[in-house]
């Protein structure tokens, strides 16, 4: 699957070093989420498997007593309908925050894309997308579905 031009209109992104912005979705649960990230990313460094990393980052969550669950299973609606196949979202925070983990060497617009699909079927609004095997830190990405519906 390609990340489309019409994707890209659909969906607004930016990396989290733009948190100047004052009208952000979700700022304080963002920057809370992203002290997590930064703090897993200056304990392991890069090169791990991504289990590593979602396992660090729970605890992370959980220190800062972050309301999260992992390895969630939602439920994905065709036209309206139910398919019997789930998305299992690596970590949902906060109950509408989509955390999509990956610890690879660079994120592509297919990594960009499948967020994407999950926040579209999910019909959540934000998505943060990280690489923790970004250097010198983990690289964030935030997605945010615009309403299409």
């Amino acid at each position: 699957m390609q990340f489309t031009e019409d994707d890209e209109k659909n969906s607004t992104t930016n990396h989290t070093d733009q948190h100047e912005h004052k009208d952000l979705l979700y700022k304080k649960e963002c920057y809370e989420i992203n002290s997590c990230i930064y703090a897993v990313n200056r304990k392991l460094g890069c090169g791990f498997l991504e289990a590593v990393y979602q396992e660090a980052l729970e605890i992370e969550l959980k220190r800062k007593n972050i309301p999260f669950l992992k390895q969630y299973e939602l439920e994905i609606l065709y036209d309206g309908i139910p398919l019997s196949i789930k998305y299992i979202a690596d970590i949902i925070c906060y109950e509408k925050i989509i955390l999509e983990l990956k610890a690879v060497t660079k994120i592509t617009n297919q990594h960009k894309a499948q967020l994407l699909n999950y926040l579209t079927a999910t019909k959540f609004d934000l998505g943060l997308l990280i690489n923790f095997n970004s250097f010198p830190k983990a690289e964030v990405v935030r997605m945010i579905r615009k309403n299409i519906d």
